[in-house]
């Protein structure tokens, strides 16, 4: 809800895990982005459908800001953004090109 500030930048928000690094993914190739809740997909989309792709946005953001290595940007989400709640398992990832996959898991206290 709004006032998008506290609905997005609250402690403990934008939960993060391991890093991967640029090597290990095409970023100019598409890659599949997921999100599920309690085991049931909520989100799925892939960077080919960004308005911007991921190297312009970089190239971008470059021109004004330096970017340093541990630098996250955010981009948005794909379609079904909808509420959790307290106990509730969500699990999220990245598949690139050979079956190159990420996955992060955290349950909301």
């Amino acid at each position: 809800g709004l006032p998008w500030l506290l609905a997005k930048g609250f402690d403990t928000s934008c939960p993060c895990g391991d890093f991967i690094d640029k090597n290990e993914i095409n970023l100019s190739s598409s890659v599949n982005l997921w999100l599920s809740v309690n085991g049931t997909k909520r989100q799925s989309g892939h960077t080919r459908d960004m308005i911007f792709s991921v190297p312009d946005i970089i190239a971008f953001i470059s021109k004004y800001i330096t970017l340093e290595r541990g630098d996250l940007i955010l981009t948005g989400t794909p379609a079904g953004v909808g509420s959790v709640k307290r106990g509730d398992q969500i699990e999220a990832g990245i598949n690139g090109e050979n079956d190159l996959k990420y996955t992060m898991k955290f349950n909301i206290t």
